[in-house]
């Protein structure tokens, strides 16, 4: 995998992945939209727009799960009661738009060619997108690279750690994908601003 470029023409930004590269791809933001979904910070769609957008019911204390708490930070660290009001008014939505984006990402790629079940050796997914498009998949890649950090303990600095595992691992090859996002979300920026 090459990594994204963007197209002098049309000015979309393409990139090809194996089959086994893009079901990893959907597999990781499925999850992540699963972990989104199945709180009750969601917004529930089947209410009238209006009712949904005047309703701040949302939660009020930081969430339990780490990749949660990380996506979702307190915006006010001495201020409990000012943290529970912003989390109020504004989980839900932000929820919502990192679901959406996460989906966005599994919807291009089905619409490019994968299958619902992988099953195919030599299979490839060109995907363009917009530029709106591919700025969505950057957030999303950043929330995905946030959960699988959280999960394996990534901190700053701690390089030589991860290298020096043995490369059948399971952590290793967990963080093997952690780059392999960063490195999709470091072309994707750099097409960008091409």
């Amino acid at each position: 995998m090459s990594g994204f470029q963007r197209h002098r023409r049309s000015g979309r930004v393409i990139a090809t992945f194996t089959g086994f590269e893009a079901d990893l791809l959907r597999s990781l933001t499925s999850q992540l939209v699963e972990l989104l979904r199945n709180e009750a910070a969601v917004p529930d769609d089947t209410r009238d727009a209006f009712e949904a957008l005047m309703d701040f019911s949302g939660p009020t204390s930081e969430p339990e799960d780490p990749v949660l708490a990380r996506l979702f930070p307190s915006a006010y660290r001495d201020d409990d009661e000012a943290a529970s009001e912003f989390r109020r008014f504004t989980e839900g939505s932000l929820r919502d738009g990192k679901a959406q984006a996460a989906c966005l990402v599994i919807d291009t790629l089905e619409e490019a060619g994968l299958p619902p079940q992988l099953e195919e050796d030599g299979l490839m997914i060109d995907v363009e997108l917009e530029p709106d498009a591919a700025r969505t998949w950057m957030r999303s890649f950043t929330d995905v690279r946030l959960a699988l950090a959280t999960r394996l303990g990534v901190e700053d600095g701690d390089e030589e750690y991860w290298f020096a595992l043995p490369d059948d691992d399971p952590r290793a090859q967990a963080h093997d994908i952690y780059d392999w996002v960063g490195y999709l979300q470091e072309t994707l920026v750099e097409s960008l601003m091409r």
